[in-house]
């Protein structure tokens, strides 16, 4: 037990209406939207910064936050942690975590506990890939773990846990080990496990090599139907699940290999996007069994890598890439309504993380932890360009109560405007 525990009191733990919560990587409905909109537009390293706090290594993870409470993942050595922070100025109030001394491969961009957290608020649950499945209550003592066995892919791992009803489930891999569990959230007895099938055509990047086959994709709760059904994008389809026994439903294939970014719901229709310059598809919602040669609506093979999720904007998506291209997209045909390189110090537009909304602004951090701020419609308006001058950043951003959380490889930081 960390000596660093602190006791957290009951009403806290209950005060959902503390501060506005961003319990999992994409927000309250993980879609990517708050709905707040008295979120700071302008800020640099010292306008506008409430605190920053140095981190022990770098990390990929996206913070999250409930009512006082931010959690983190973070690796220390060969410690696989969540830290526990005080929102109010970043302070350490506790520390957990298994220790994994085993070769680990991974990325050099990919640094080990890439995948966010989530909460519920009575519970933080973490994954930190070969070391296991955590859960912990607010104060840090332990509720359970699981072995869920060795996760093992050159460019390492980064799908977070997601958390729906009494159930929390994970996309565990990419690698030879493939499968989407679902636990119970309170005790972590696995409920379900859908074994990852291989492409049913090897097209694209990546396709045929196994070192360049997986998903790091997180799972979504989709409403389809007038049923919840777990939609997430596998090599080479988009599967959708039973949540509750997890046997297939539907599946559209048309995807390459490999899958970072979160499918998408919009008009009808869901939206899966491969990643490595490959493919994205649009199917119609619905059916069951192999709907590609059916309901595929369309397929795009000129994506450019897309890393980062995007958000839906009525009947438009709009998606960040790894080139430093922002685009707006209509998901009923997957064209272009316009494509654009938004104007960044340096040039350095290149992004991993997920876009935010909040009303009409758009927020999409980049690499060089430079935060664009932008609108959309009738036509794409960059409004800011927010520069931390601090180096690497592959985290979205988390927002809470008017504040916003920016991961960079260095330092956690908390942006508000000034009051």
């Amino acid at each position: 037990m960390s000596p660093l525990r602190l006791a957290l009191p009951l009403f806290l733990i209950a005060a959902t209406g503390f501060a506005a919560n961003w319990p999992a990587w994409r927000g309250p409905q993980a879609d990517g939207v708050t709905t707040e909109t008295n979120l700071p537009e302008k800020w640099s390293a010292t306008e506008n910064v409430k605190w920053k706090i140095d981190l022990p290594e770098r990390g990929n993870s996206t913070p999250i936050v409930w009512a006082d409470r931010i959690f983190l993942t973070q690796a220390v050595g060969q410690r696989r942690t969540v830290m526990c922070l005080d929102r109010k100025d970043g302070h350490l109030l506790w520390q957990e975590g298994p220790t994994w001394d085993q070769i680990e491969r991974t990325h050099p961009t990919n640094p080990p506990c890439a995948s966010s957290p989530v909460t519920d608020g009575e519970r933080v649950i973490a994954w930190f890939g070969s070391a296991g499945l955590y859960a912990w209550d607010l104060a840090g003592k332990e509720l359970w773990h699981v072995d869920l066995g060795k996760q093992d892919h050159l460019w390492g791992y980064g799908s977070s846990p997601m958390i729906s009803g009494d159930v929390c489930y994970l996309n565990f891999g990419p690698g030879v080990r493939s499968f989407v569990v679902a636990l119970d959230k309170r005790t972590g007895k696995e409920l379900w496990r859908f074994d990852v099938p291989p492409p049913a055509i090897q097209e694209g990047p990546g396709g045929g090599n196994p070192d360049y086959t997986g998903s790091w994709n997180t799972p979504a709760m989709m409403n389809i139907g007038g049923r919840n059904q777990l939609v997430v994008g596998l090599p080479g389809a988009v599967y959708v699940l039973d949540p509750a026994t997890g046997k297939e439903i539907w599946h559209c294939n048309g995807l390459n290999a490999l899958v970072y970014a979160q499918p998408l719901q919009v008009d009808g229709m869901v939206l899966g996007f491969g990643g490595y310059s490959g493919f994205a598809i649009g199917a119609k919602m619905g059916g069951t069994g192999d709907l590609t040669a059916t309901d595929r609506v369309w397929q795009e093979k000129r994506s450019p890598q897309r890393i980062g999720s995007g958000v839906v904007v009525k009947d438009r998506v709009y998606m960040g890439s790894d080139g430093g291209i922002v685009q707006c997209i209509d998901p009923k045909t997957g064209q272009l309504v316009w494509n654009e390189r938004p104007p960044v110090p340096g040039g350095k537009a290149s992004s991993w993380s997920s876009i935010v909304r909040s009303g009409d602004r758009f927020y999409l951090t980049t690499k060089a932890s430079d935060t664009l701020v932008f609108r959309v419609e009738p036509k794409f308006e960059l409004l800011s360009v927010n520069s931390l001058n601090d180096g690497m950043t592959n985290a979205s951003i988390a927002v809470s109560n008017g504040d916003l959380f920016i991961r960079t490889h260095a330092h956690l930081w908390c942006i508000g405007a000034a009051k």
